[in-house]
């Protein structure tokens, strides 16, 4: 039941922010409105608290107000501001230094950008300057945020809506896990960069065939295009490795990097570049301006969470948190075989799959009653993206999959029935 005072704040909502959004969650039976923020919970402003296994796309890989962040944020604020984009900068240079030192290959320089989808703008007019080519390669169903070039290289639900879509040929999608259509795609020789999230995350986490990854590098080697590595969702120890490139053994000739990047304390993403790709930073220093790049104060806060992910406990703990969490899901899929019939995982990144063009969205709605944030694949709503952080306890991992079962089997009962179940 909504109370009364949250069923006002919504329509202010509508009224003042995004109706169509809010309107979206009311039909989908979630209302919920985020007030206070913890770890890895959240809580609603009418107090009722959800685990979240969304985290933002990963944003709160660390959780939320991680308490070191806080302090080295509140230290920063009293030294530093946003900064002068114009003007080199003691920590924007301390940080593209620390990035530059754990990246794969010879990646060197970092252009900063305010968020993700900026940042995939730079990676492509950088390829572009490098290459003298204007095509673009990405997969069918990608996802690389809404900003000018970003939305061309994904879904056309997202680019039709502002007229954005590709009518000059420049941008070309083929299907994921397929190296003819990729060679195809390449052969001409006319190609400035493909790109590729790692794991296509808002396509409900596919995972790469063995052999692709480093197949569609080594088809950009031979038709002089550019890999570019999409990290925004994939980095940051998500798959027990730093970057998710790291486990197939690629090395990116531009990697992007946003959302976990400061740990949801403060936007920044950056584009890494090699040196032998950024001639248009000694060409034109100007060629990109971002205002609020490389803040300062968020510069402070993306050294901190790279120190904290690169801790050697940590690429422990996800390994341990992602075979806790695999084994308590194989036991609720064997109860409901007709139902849960796919887990998609590498380390924490974890894709459900349910028996029904949107089964996802069902799930989601139960697991919000019982008290869990997950979210569906938007171009894929018959899988869940499920992402629980790389710092979860075991105690909140134990809590995590029983609200996880009981939201699985009403999503069923909602969906199929209250028929057999268990498989045999």
């Amino acid at each position: 039941m909504v109370s009364e005072a949250k069923a006002e704040f919504l329509e202010r909502s509508k009224e003042f922010w995004n109706p169509g959004k809010t309107q979206f969650w009311q039909d989908q039976d979630v209302d919920l409105v985020i007030d206070k923020r913890e770890g890895y919970h959240l809580f609603d402003m009418d107090g009722r608290r959800l685990i979240d296994v969304h985290l933002n796309g990963g944003t709160y890989n660390l959780g939320h107000r991680n308490a070191e962040l806080i302090a080295v944020m509140t230290a920063a604020a009293a030294r530093f501001d946003m900064g002068n984009h114009h003007f080199p900068a003691l920590a924007r240079t301390a940080l593209a230094e620390t990035i530059a030192a754990c990246m794969p290959g010879d990646l060197q320089y970092t252009i900063y950008g305010a968020g993700g989808a900026e940042a995939i703008d730079i990676a492509l007019k950088t390829a572009r300057n490098a290459t003298k080519k204007k095509k673009i390669v990405s997969i069918v169903k990608a996802y690389h945020g809404h900003t000018g070039l970003a939305v061309k290289t994904g879904d056309a639900r997202f680019s039709k809506l502002f007229l954005s879509e590709d009518t000059a040929g420049e941008f070309i999608q083929v299907p994921f896990n397929d190296l003819n259509a990729m060679e195809d795609a390449l052969k001409r020789r006319d190609v400035a960069a493909v790109i590729m999230e790692t794991i296509p995350a808002t396509y409900g986490f596919p995972m790469p065939k063995e052999g692709y990854l480093p197949g569609v590098k080594r088809l950009t080697e031979r038709y002089d295009a550019l890999y570019i590595a999409d990290e925004v969702q994939t980095g940051f120890m998500r798959t027990g490795a730093m970057w998710g490139v790291n486990k197939y053994g690629i090395e990116p000739d531009i990697m992007v990097l946003g959302k976990a990047l400061t740990g949801g304390i403060y936007p920044i993403s950056a584009a890494v570049v090699s040196k032998r790709h950024a001639g248009w930073l000694t060409e034109d220093g100007f060629g990109h301006i971002s205002t609020s790049g490389g803040a300062e104060i968020g510069c402070c806060v993306a050294m901190k969470v790279l120190e904290i992910t690169q801790r050697p406990e940590v690429a422990s703990m996800v390994r341990y948190i992602a075979d806790f969490v695999r084994a308590g899901l194989n036991r609720i899929q064997a109860q409901y075989p007709d139902w849960f019939i796919g887990i998609r995982q590498h380390g924490v990144v974890m894709g459900l799959e349910f028996n029904h063009p949107e089964g996802a969205k069902p799930v989601m709605k139960h697991l919000y009653k019982n008290g869990v944030w997950a979210i569906f694949s938007t171009l894929d709503p018959r899988v869940l993206q499920f992402k629980p952080g790389i710092l979860m306890t075991q105690a909140s991992c134990e809590d995590l999959l029983r609200r996880v079962d009981i939201a699985i089997g009403d999503a069923r009962t909602e969906v199929i029935g209250s028929g057999s179940r268990r498989a045999g």
